[in-house]
């Protein structure tokens, strides 16, 4: 019976093809509308690293005090985001943590091994070895750094398969030599594509609006990278009441000034409570050697906590889904209104079936498997400008929060399942209204 409602339906649909469209093309609109910011939320609220998220922590300790009044990257509970040179440093120190990394972020001058090419600038990323294994980060040829050359300050890198792609025309470039500002660098890795969506481990804007930039086509040693005195590309930030920025290199790291993100791999509850105490200990140390004059705060968070403290997901698109949702609902009642339409014109046809046996429940299910067509096209409709939507995003939202947004197996189902149920429950009441007909009526009409 399924069959032969659909062959009806069909040819219904087909004697009226601009009401047809009409219907079709509202249905899309409103599934395309929709499906664009939920496909952004979906990615801008998932999780990064699956696998691991809660086994990765962003220790936090106040190194300023409440009574600081200058504009700063903290939260609101007053919680610095980053650490300070001398904090991350004592951190690493201690090897509290199975695995840490303290890192941030950097450009150099990359000179290509091609003459005739000019150098150009390159976001990098200067941190630890444990950075790799700690983040999962894959690897097309070769591997990272080890332990041995962050203590020795070795000159090594780290480049992305696009960086391989433009300077030595892919292929595998292990050990070959690359000129990073006016220092010879040996490459001993070359990632695979990477980019964490969010870049959960700093999401700093310097990298890209609210956490979504591109991952970092350089990555080099931290104790390198602070011997060549590379600055961070993110804006410092300093307290009013701590030890400000000095004079030169060497006073950025003896202030209280905060630009180092610091990660920590605590694999269980136990490791999470040494890791804890560890922080206290650090904390009330600090106070009794004079460098704070006030109760210590700490806090330990990992990355689903980090993301959630930060706000990553704007609230900017939480309204958007619910206006395009909002709108999707609009584009419903105007399908339903056009249903309605529809199928009382058609109110002559289904007394003819109603007076050769069809009883109610048979023109109920006729008309909604014409709605459920119509659900289906609009569908495909909906996922094609979704498609749209989400290319030409960047001019609302900004290029780095609406790239993420992509749409995957998962999208195409919820977009199609979404659509046949919309058009069904907008078909529900004109399609009631149709096996309200009175045959006698309509046939003593015509």
């Amino acid at each position: 019976m399924f069959r032969y409602y659909l062959s009806l339906a069909l040819r219904s649909l087909e004697r009226n093809a601009v009401l047809t469209a009409l219907m079709i093309a509202t249905i899309g609109v409103g599934i395309g509308a929709s499906m664009t910011m939920l496909a952004i939320l979906r990615a801008a609220s998932g999780d990064p690293i699956p696998r691991k998220s809660s086994q990765l922590f962003v220790p936090q300790i106040d190194n300023w005090g409440l009574g600081n009044t200058q504009a700063r990257p903290v939260s609101s509970d007053g919680l610095p985001t980053n650490l300070t040179y001398q904090d991350a440093m004592g951190f690493m120190r201690a090897h509290a943590a199975p695995r840490q990394a303290a890192m941030y972020e950097t450009q150099l001058v990359v000179t290509p091994p091609d003459a005739q090419r000019y150098p150009f600038q390159a976001g990098a990323r200067a941190t630890f070895a444990d950075f790799f294994p700690m983040f999962d980060v894959p690897f097309e040829y070769g591997g990272p750094w080890n332990s041995a050359e962050d203590e020795a300050h070795a000159a090594v890198v780290v480049i992305s398969r696009a960086l391989d792609d433009r300077l030595f025309g892919g292929g595998d470039s292990v050990g070959r030599t690359l000129v990073l500002g006016e220092r010879p660098y040996r490459v001993v890795g070359v990632l695979r594509r990477w980019a964490p969506m969010p870049r959960f481990y700093d999401l700093n804007t310097a990298g890209g609006t609210f956490g979504f930039g591109g991952a970092e086509q350089l990555l080099l040693p931290f104790n390198d990278a602070v011997d060549q005195q590379l600055g961070p590309t993110e804006s410092l930030g300093c307290s009013t009441r701590g030890k400000g920025a000095g004079a030169g290199w060497s006073g950025l790291l003896h202030s209280e000034c905060i630009w180092i993100q610091y990660w920590a791999e605590l694999p269980g509850a136990a490791a999470v409570r040494r890791y804890h105490s560890f922080l206290r200990g650090y904390v009330l140390a600090q106070q009794r050697d004079g460098r704070f004059d006030w109760l210590p705060r700490i806090a330990l968070r990992d990355v689903h906590q980090w993301l959630a403290y930060n706000h990553v997901v704007p609230d900017s698109v939480n309204i958007l889904v619910e206006v395009s949702f909002g709108f999707l609902l609009v584009c419903l009642l105007n399908a339903m209104g056009l249903m309605l339409a529809k199928f009382l014109a058609r109110s002559a046809s289904l007394s003819v079936r109603r007076v050769l046996g069809a009883n109610r429940r048979a023109v109920f299910a006729q008309c909604l498997a014409e709605a459920s067509i119509v659900g289906l096209a609009g569908g495909l409709i909906g996922l094609a400008l979704t498609t749209l939507g989400l290319a030409a995003g960047g001019l609302l939202l900004g290029r780095d929060l609406s790239s993420p947004g992509r749409l995957d197996g998962a999208d195409v189902l919820i977009a199609v399942a979404l659509a046949i149920a919309a058009a069904l429950i907008a078909g529900l009441y004109p399609a009631w209204r149709a096996t309200r007909v009175q045959p006698a009526w309509q046939l003593k009409a015509q």
